[in-house]
This record gives C-alpha cells, sequence and structure tokens, in this order.
C-alpha cells in the first residue's frame, strides 16, 4: 500500500510540475490525460477512489489516535505500537497529500483551461479589432477620397460660376452695345428721313425757282 502511495504521489507530482511549468509539449499532454480522464466514466472513478483514500485517511487517523489513548492510558507504548503508529501516520500523510495534490492538479488544469479559451477569445477578439480597424482605415480613406473630389467638384462649380458670371457679364455688355448700336441706327435713320425732308423741300423750292425764272424770261 505504501509504495503504490509514493508511486501515485510522484506520478502526482510530476503532472502538476508538468502542468505549473511548460516544458514543450508534455504540457499538453499531460493536459490530455487529464482530460482524459475527466471525460467519460473517469469523473465517477476518481470520485471512487478519492472516497475509498479518504475512508482509509480517517481509519488510519483513527488508528493514530488508538495507539496514542492506549499509550497514555498504559503509560508506555510498546515497539509493535510504535511501528503501527509510525505505519498508519505514513499512510495518513501520503494519502493527504496524494488527494491534496489530485486536488491542485484539478484546479490546475481548470484554470489552465479557463487560460487557453481566454487566449482564444482574446486572439479572436484581437483579430475582429485588427479587422475593424482596417475597415475603419479603409473607410477613412474612401471618405478622404470622397472630401478630395467634393473640394474638386466645389472648386469646378466655383470655376463654372465664375465662367457664368462673365458670360453673363458679357452678354450684359453685348446687349447694351447692341441697344446703343440701335438707337445710333434710329437716330441716324431719323436724320436720313430729315435729310429726305429737306432735299424734297430744296426741290420743290428749286422747280419753283426755275418756274419763275422760265416765266420771266
Amino acid at each position: 500500500m505504501i509504495h503504490l502511495l509514493f508511486l501515485v504521489l510522484f506520478g502526482e507530482g510530476a503532472v502538476a510540475l508538468l502542468l505549473m511549468v511548460k516544458v514543450g509539449p508534455l504540457r499538453e499532454l499531460a493536459m490530455r490525460a487529464v482530460d482524459q480522464v475527466k471525460t467519460g466514466k473517469g469523473p465517477a472513478t476518481v470520485k471512487t477512489l478519492a472516497c475509498t483514500l479518504t475512508v482509509i485517511l480517517m481509519s488510519n487517523v483513527a488508528s493514530i489516535l488508538k495507539i496514542q489513548n492506549r499509550g497514555l492510558k498504559l503509560g508506555t507504548v510498546s515497539p509493535m505500537d510504535q511501528v503501527l503508529w509510525r505505519t498508519h501516520l505514513l499512510e495518513a500523510s501520503l494519502i493527504g497529500y496524494t488527494l491534496f495534490l489530485a486536488f491542485v492538479i484539478d484546479r490546475l488544469h481548470h484554470y489552465l483551461r479557463k487560460l487557453m479559451t481566454l487566449r482564444k477569445t482574446s486572439s479572436t477578439s484581437r483579430e475582429e479589432i485588427e479587422k475593424l480597424q482596417m475597415e475603419n482605415r479603409s473607410l477613412r480613406e474612401k471618405e478622404e477620397k470622397f472630401s478630395s473630389e467634393t473640394k474638386k467638384l466645389q472648386r469646378e462649380i466655383a470655376r463654372l460660376n465664375e465662367s457664368m458670371k462673365k458670360l453673363k457679364s458679357e452678354t450684359e455688355e453685348h446687349e447694351r452695345k447692341a441697344s446703343t448700336a440701335e438707337a445710333h441706327v434710329n437716330a441716324l435713320q431719323k436724320q436720313s428721313e430729315e435729310l429726305l425732308l429737306e432735299y424734297d423741300r430744296l426741290l420743290e423750292d428749286n422747280q419753283i425757282l426755275q418756274t419763275q425764272l422760265l416765266s420771266r424770261g
């Protein structure tokens, strides 16, 4: 029994050490071994063994107390009782350490598995954050491109507005010149009509004078 407990204790110590210290792929092997123990009928078997060891531990503690009480009553402890006391104490210590290391291994496996899950989640979140940052960068580039195109269009619109204003002013200038030219033409037509009237009057006067001259002659 003691040899078996020493073997179990050393095995548990090795597993606990591999779980606490990362030595190449050995931690993964230890995690897989504990996973297999925790799957299927493993948990029920472990609980049964733990209950059995707890019963043996309590029996050893009771035997130790019994031997101590007998020694107190007799005032001395026989060599046989001393051997039994040391044997029960060694077994109780080994069982206690075995149960404690089993609990430590269970907690280490639990927290390491949770840590791995958190790392995977963190890695996934980091990838999502990087993806969002890339999308944000792409949107920002599109926004900058759209802003530059908008500014370019605004400059083009401003240039077209200037051209329209210039064309409008030129059109107004042409209309003003056309109006002035039309007024000038009207004035020339009026002057031409007056000249024609004056010419007709002069012709009449000329005819009258010729008639008077002919009548005198």
